[in-house]
């Protein structure tokens, strides 16, 4: 019998990466046990799942696992103890990034280079990968997750102005409606796939309630803004498998500090440009002549085709040979863009229409099949939601925008292309493989068109 007495990775170091199992490496009798969640920030987390062919059963770290779970998985255990400690989470944050292979990009990024340069942001993930081999509906392979991105962070009920825009509108995105008509964002961003956004919704709702008091004027009501993308080559996503604690642990764990990008959170199963995608992030500082203003882009990339990717402007995608996935432009993208520059709605939605820039540098058209949607928020005028008194706002005049408009379209062609370079090749459904973009052949391509940063 296996178990775990007390809360074991209280005591571990704070990292603010973790480490992550792969149910791919794994053969099948040792998928008995496993779910991976992030605790960024607070430590390791491992939440334990027991499949025995319906669905599974949800277990405290504090909880015991039935034994006839763990027969046959002796060595399922030897390796999960070996990967937690012996496996360094600093060692993750070592893992390149674009500018790390020579990748070129124009502009200055913050000191983490991701949406978290801007103050107050928080960004959770909650990652699930369980089983392999043929698709069984409610059963697996599970490849998918949740992304939450906080604008004041989790502690804050603060709401923040905020825009959005639908360059092509193939997809979801809740809440933008109340967005549009009152300029205000009243609560996380969350990121999954197309069919667990009704969940997470309804989970959003329950988590604020729990964490505090209804809002001024006594009314506890909540419209969650919560988007899509479709996982569903690699992940079984008419199972259903993510649930309300999913959400929950996403939005506790929420940090400041280094993003996790790649096969993490909502990115967990998603496609970009015919190769893994998932999640990636980027920011820029503008020069302090320009107000020194940061703009931070988080996005989860699942869309594309290889032949139209270009990475700083080279043609990658058709220099590199392989099986295609499909021959069309298809699947979505979010993008969260956050900023600290005090800009009021209209402002903000003009900033999300310079996202699509960003993307068709990469080689985006958007597709008819695509969902490409976006949404920015400003951090600055703290408490201009209030409902009593006139509200003091300070604003950036529109001629002095353009700085912002740059800095949204470098950071959000970089975010792209960060998460395909931290993405893994993932082995998903009925044995469908998508291989990662390739760094060594990257940079090769790159040094031909002598677009490589030496």
């Amino acid at each position: 019998m296996v178990g775990f007495p007390r809360p074991w990775w209280s005591a571990r170091p704070t990292p603010t990466l973790k480490g992550r199992v792969s149910a791919d490496a794994m053969s099948p009798t040792h998928l008995k046990v496993i779910r991976i969640a992030h605790w960024a920030g607070l430590g390791h987390r491992l939440m334990l799942l027991t499949n025995s062919g319906s669905s599974p059963n949800r277990l405290s770290p504090k909880q015991k696992v039935p034994e006839d779970s763990c027969e046959g998985s002796f060595h399922a255990w030897i390796f999960i103890v070996l990967l937690f400690f012996f496996v360094n989470p600093a060692k993750a944050q070592t893992n390149p990034r674009a500018r790390d292979l020579g990748v070129p990009f124009d502009g200055t990024t913050g000191s983490l280079n991701a949406i978290t340069d801007v103050k107050g942001v928080e960004v959770g993930h909650t990652t699930l990968i369980l089983g392999a081999g043929p698709l069984k509906v409610g059963v697996g392979p599970i490849r998918t997750g949740v992304t939450a991105v906080l604008p004041r962070g989790k502690d804050s009920r603060d709401p923040v102005f905020a825009g959005w825009f639908s360059q092509n509108g193939n997809g979801e995105m809740t809440g933008t409606t109340w967005v549009e008509e009152s300029g205000f964002l009243a609560g996380p961003v969350m990121i999954t796939n197309t069919h667990s956004v009704g969940v997470v919704r309804d989970a959003v709702i329950a988590w604020r309630l729990r964490h505090g008091p209804p809002e001024e004027g006594g009314f506890a009501w909540s419209l969650p803004v919560v988007a899509e993308t479709w996982d569903g080559y690699l992940n079984d996503i008419n199972g259903f498998h993510v649930k309300p604690e999913d959400v929950f642990h996403a939005l506790d764990s929420a940090h400041g500090g280094a993003v996790e990008e790649g096969n993490v959170g909502g990115g967990t199963g998603m496609i970009c440009n015919e190769f893994k995608g998932g999640i990636g992030s980027s920011s820029r500082v503008l020069d302090a002549k320009y107000g020194g203003y940061t703009v931070g882009v988080l996005v989860q990339c699942n869309y594309g085709q290889r032949d139209q990717l270009r990475i700083a402007g080279v043609p990658v995608g058709r220099e590199i040979s392989g099986k295609r996935v499909w021959d069309d432009d298809v699947g979505s993208i979010i993008v969260v863009v956050a900023t600290d520059a005090p800009l009021i709605p209209t402002q903000l939605k003009r900033l999300t229409r310079r996202v699509s820039l960003g993307l068709a540098r990469g080689g985006s058209y958007s597709g008819d099949g695509s969902g490409d949607i976006f949404i920015a928020f400003s951090t600055a005028n703290p408490g201009a939601a209030a409902s009593k008194g006139l509200r003091q706002l300070t604003m950036l005049p529109n001629d002095q925008m353009n700085p912002l408009f740059l800095a949204t379209v470098q950071a959000t062609e970089e975010a792209v292309v960060n998460a395909m370079i931290a993405a893994k090749t993932m082995t998903g459904v009925d044995g469908r493989t998508i291989i990662a973009l390739p760094h060594d052949r990257l940079r090769e391509i790159l040094k031909k068109y002598n677009r490589l940063v030496q």
